[in-house]
């Protein structure tokens, strides 16, 4: 019995065949677009949690901004927990013994807040980052106004109430300054 002879094998070359890498590149999801039309490196990368669209450049003096707003705020809530009269006394310059409950109620406000800007100084999620923005702007807008009117309403500014009026304004503009900061798209690569 003659045996037939098997041709010689030929061993194909994917590397160079065009069809075949566009196939295995679709199969392990190089190069991939989603719907923001970020470019995936893999889908291991994905599975991973490697993705890079949640990766954050910070602004310049964004983590010195946090860590000056939780020391803020924390002095001023413990000041006014322990010393009410003087808290107010220096606000609105006239007698504030008859209202130590309602500035002690405000400085346990302000201790909540301030574990809140304590625990964002150490993350790097964009969205916390901006919450706490966004919450000490509006904290600040909301206390700017309510301060603002009772000072009217006397007719006279003391001197230490317009400055503390002046910083909060400048802690508004601060705070949404970095707040759009954060929010912008990193620029690509």
């Amino acid at each position: 019995m003659a045996a037939k002879q098997q041709p010689p094998l030929i061993k194909k070359h994917s590397q160079s065949d065009l069809v075949s890498r566009l196939k295995t590149r679709k199969i392990l999801g190089v190069g991939g677009k989603d719907d923001d039309g970020e470019i995936h490196r893999s889908k291991i990368s994905q599975v991973l949690g490697n993705e890079m669209k949640f990766a954050m450049r910070e602004p310049l003096g964004l983590r010195i901004w946090q860590l000056m707003s939780a020391i803020m705020f924390s002095v001023v809530g413990m000041m006014a927990l322990a010393f009410p009269e003087l808290l107010y006394e220096a606000v609105f310059d006239e007698d504030g013994s008859s209202s130590k409950m309602s500035v002690r109620l405000y400085g346990g406000a302000l201790l909540s807040i301030s574990l809140i800007m304590w625990h964002a100084l150490y993350t790097v999620e964009k969205s916390i980052i901006q919450w706490t923005l966004l919450t000490e702007a509006c904290y600040f807008t909301v206390q700017f106004l309510v301060t603002t009117l009772p000072l009217f309403e006397k007719g006279a500014l003391p001197q230490g109430a317009t400055l503390l009026q002046l910083s909060r304004g400048l802690f508004i503009l601060i705070s949404i300054y970095f707040y759009y900061q954060v929010g912008r798209k990193p620029k690509k690569l």
